[in-house]
């Protein structure tokens, strides 16, 4: 996420030389693409922290720091 992006709320993803923009209210790509087991595992992990990810956006539109949200175990 970066401070003060434009809207919908959304989380950037790099995995190898692919770049993806995932939406947070849908958990849809809203641009580029992953590999489909890149995806799974992203959309898994989004799914689990999407609370965590609309607070770290609010967060960041506010320029505060966004709080670390866990990884996959």
């Amino acid at each position: 996420m970066f401070w003060r992006d434009h809207n919908p709320p959304h989380f950037h993803v790099r995995y190898s030389n692919f770049r993806a923009i995932v939406g947070i209210a849908d958990l849809r790509i809203i641009r580029g693409d992953l590999p489909r087991i890149a995806k799974r595992l992203v959309m898994e992990w989004a799914s689990d922290h999407q609370a965590e990810l609309m607070e770290n956006w609010r967060l960041c539109q506010t320029k505060e720091r966004p709080v670390t949200i866990a990884p996959l175990p």
